[in-house]
């Protein structure tokens, strides 16, 4: 019987909170149909996690799909809920927040949005990545969702009515009605509030990848250790994401020698482009690149030479941010669909949530399952697509160092991952 509904807003998001659960040995499945029979999950799954896909949507229909989904989970009989925020407070977080509250009819709701892993922590209240407020950092200058506050309070009350308390571990006497927003800086820290909340202080809750590993723990949510699919050459990475922590990875990847191909604004703006001939081609010759090399970069950020180059052929053409963001991940997740069904057999990897469910939507694949780790917030899953297996690695595009895809690399080459690493209590 499933224990814990996890709802994300994304599907990278989904994963890297899903696989703390995994890593642990509970059964975890990761789906994407928002209308779910919450009723109907295979026996044996213990963690649901819903990518709801809310974080590009209007606050009213994000608060609208998340309340639905936690009040079907609850009249299901799924006794825990965790609603997964961006760990950069990017999307819908106080509307989703609130349609948690509601569906439960609770009145009160710890949230630690902090994740000390990867520098990003709350302190008295403001939310900092790398040290820098998050309305200053690079997510403030996000092109589709741009954080405006750094205090949690004032992101959150763009969005709800309820009240805001500010907490840290071990002051008992603020436990008041409301979300209550906890400082964290450190592991120990968020170990901290997990001992104080106790099991049953988060069966209701909310927060990133961070917390959730606290979670699991308190919730005793372990098994046999995952099943480790074998990863083989070629390394084969398709980036959606523009973040520049992503590109960043991407430039290094490129300098130790990955070939890296560009779409050009019409190929991934104009979705006539797929089924050209001049699409066909560029497969064959992705697929020529990837079996020579043993490694490949799928990109589809304009040059550093040509920066405006797509978003002046979509304004051309009267396009808006949000169009131009479902043109060009329905399209790399077209490519990609074209390569696997003309024989690529390779490890893949998809930087940015878009990207990722645009290519399980086009393989017509509704579940992934999360398996381990392999780096912070990199997550190795698979799904089976016409009876093949096809490991992937998911990543959110503000993740990671920038040698992130060439300690990857050699992870494939020297089959390093033969056994899931051990979990690591946050």
């Amino acid at each position: 019987m499933v224990d814990l509904l996890i709802i994300a807003d994304d599907f990278t998001g989904a994963l890297d909170t899903g696989v703390q659960f995994a890593a642990r040995g509970a059964a975890t499945s990761v789906i994407t149909d928002p209308a779910f029979d919450f009723a109907g999950v295979d026996a044996g799954v213990r963690v649901l996690v819903l990518d709801a896909e809310t974080r590009h949507l209007a606050p009213e229909r994000a608060y609208a799909l998340v309340r639905q989904a936690a009040a079907r989970a609850l009249d299901a009989g799924i006794r825990c809920i965790y609603k997964k925020t961006d760990s950069a407070l990017r999307g819908n977080v106080g509307a989703e927040l609130a349609a948690a509250l509601d569906a439960a009819g609770a009145d009160r709701m710890p949230f630690v949005p902090a994740f000390p892993k990867i520098r990003r922590i709350t302190r008295d209240g403001i939310h900092f990545i790398d040290g820098v407020p998050v309305a200053q950092s690079v997510f403030g200058q996000d092109p589709f969702d741009p954080v405006r506050h750094s205090r949690v309070s004032e992101i959150l009350g763009e969005q709800t009515a309820a009240p805001v308390i500010r907490r840290k571990a071990g002051d008992p006497g603020n436990d008041l009605p409301g979300i209550q927003v906890f400082d964290a800086a450190s592991d120990e820290d968020l170990a901290a509030i997990g001992r104080q909340l106790g099991a049953a202080g988060v069966r209701l809750s909310a927060g990133c990848a961070g917390f959730a590993a606290v979670v699991a723990d308190l919730l005793a949510l372990e098994g046999a250790p995952p099943q480790i699919p074998e990863l083989h050459a070629p390394f084969f990475v398709v980036c959606g994401s523009v973040n520049p922590v992503t590109i960043r990875q991407l430039d290094a990847a490129e300098q130790a020698g990955f070939p890296r191909h560009r779409l050009l604004p019409e190929e991934k703006l104009l979705p006539e482009w797929l089924d050209s001939a001049a699409c066909a081609a560029a497969v064959q010759d992705l697929l020529a690149s990837a079996k020579q090399e043993g490694r490949c970069i799928l990109d589809s950020n304009d040059p550093p030479e040509n920066s405006a180059a797509a978003r002046d052929f979509a304004a051309g053409r009267g396009m808006d941010i949000e169009e131009v963001r479902i043109r060009i991940s329905g399209t790399m997740g077209g490519v990609m669909k074209r390569l696997l069904d003309s024989g690529l057999e390779a490890t893949l990897m998809c930087s940015g949530g878009d990207t990722l469910l645009a290519l399980m939507r086009a393989v017509d694949v509704a579940e992934l399952i999360p398996v381990c780790e392999l780096d912070t917030g990199v997550v190795l899953t698979y799904f089976v697509y016409r009876g093949k297996t096809h490991p992937i690695i998911a990543k959110s595009g503000g993740f990671g160092e920038p040698d992130l895809l060439c300690r990857l690399e050699e992870r494939i080459c020297t089959g390093a991952d033969r056994k899931a690493p051990p979990h690591q209590s946050h």
